[in-house]
């Protein structure tokens, strides 16, 4: 996770026209220091609802109206501290817990998490991302040591180690045709694109796009 001097959240206004090139002007949405350092996310739900995990303080999940109104949605279990949020075409909400390590689901009109996955063998369970199949790719960095895993949760309960030995892995994200997986790592400043197989495993890794400077974070397409 990356961690931000005035943890608030951004709106992005409607674009406007500026010959040539589109520009855009950002403002803060929520007041300053109302998340905490840790804010992180953030995802949006079937209704438009924003949601980023640490709202006042670390191991919750903050709810934002279109106003910048915020409210404390849920509390993850004691010792769990939630980093990127999706939501699936059913409305579940995932969060991934890098401290617990531990992937949390809430269900449609539910404010309560269960465990999804989970297994000692993760390092920070960081991002989400969710084909359309239901399958969840997650990134699993490890920032002491600049390396990182790829996971792959098929179902409840089952986790499947995609690679080792990467980078430190942070954001992810399936291509809108649902035919690629996208993983960047954030020091080594790359992004890497996969082939999606049938049965949700990847292959055929090559190098997408590499940066010379500043580092990654979160990832959409």
């Amino acid at each position: 996770m990356k961690f931000s001097p005035k943890p608030a959240l951004y709106l992005l206004l409607t674009p406007l026209l500026c010959n040539p090139i589109w520009a855009f002007q950002s403002e803060d949405l929520t007041p300053e220091f109302s998340f905490t350092a840790g804010i992180e996310g953030p995802a949006v739900d079937k209704d438009g609802v924003l949601y980023a995990v640490n709202y006042k303080e670390e191991g919750t999940v903050g709810r934002v109206d279109e106003k910048g109104q915020a409210e404390v949605f849920l509390k993850l279990p004691k010792g769990s501290t939630g980093n990127g949020i999706r939501f699936d075409r059913e409305g579940n909400m995932y969060i991934a817990d890098y401290a617990g390590h531990k992937v949390f689901r809430v269900s449609p009109g539910s404010r309560s998490p269960e465990v999804y996955a989970e297994s000692p063998e993760m390092n920070q369970p960081n991002d989400l991302a969710i084909s359309d199949t239901g399958v969840i790719y997650l990134s699993d960095p490890n920032w002491q040591e600049g390396t990182g895993n790829l996971w792959m949760i098929p179902k409840a309960g089952e986790l499947v180690l995609l690679e080792t030995g990467m980078g430190t892995t942070n954001g992810i994200e399936v291509s809108p045709n649902g035919k690629y997986l996208y993983v960047n790592e954030s020091e080594q400043r790359k992004v890497w694109k996969y082939d999606i197989l049938p049965d949700g495993r990847v292959n055929n890794k090559r190098l997408l796009i590499s940066f010379v400077d500043h580092g990654l974070d979160g990832m959409r397409c």
